[in-house]
């Protein structure tokens, strides 16, 4: 490509980061998207080698742009444009288990009794005060 540089938003929806050019230009304009360590407007230019950090729940991508491209890009032509420098640790989030409560209740017993209420209650505050000692 005879360009010098190419449009943040373009490039990041050209190498299907993100599937529509106004998905990637909303990440930038909510300081989802970083490069070279600073948040970017949907318009500042990229050129070859500027690394790319894009913030999508729960994982941190990195990337490091290889060749401009303004244009969308088959699947199998992406690591020509862009290289994927994501830390393992990062993409391990992916693995995770979501945590999901499900208290069973056999089929047509009704609404729960109050000491049933209160087991109930307990469990859930047990697993919210875990959750909240973690984070500190």
């Amino acid at each position: 490509m005879e360009d010098k540089s190419v449009r943040l938003d373009k490039w990041l929806w050209a190498v299907r980061i993100y599937k529509t050019r106004s998905d990637a230009a909303d990440a930038c304009r909510t300081n989802k998207v970083l490069v070279n360590g600073s948040y970017a407007k949907p318009s500042r230019e990229v050129k070859p080698g500027d690394a790319i950090t894009v913030k999508k729940m729960p994982v941190t991508y990195s990337f490091r742009v290889v060749e401009l491209v303004s244009s969308r890009q088959p699947a199998k032509e992406v690591p020509r444009y862009a290289e994927n420098v994501t830390p393992q640790e990062e993409l391990d989030k992916l693995n995770i288990p979501k945590l999901s409560i499900f208290v069973q209740r056999d089929r047509g017993s009704g609404r729960p009794t109050k000491r049933e209420r209160r087991e109930i209650d307990s469990l859930m505050g047990e697993l919210y005060s875990e959750d909240e000692d973690e984070q500190f």
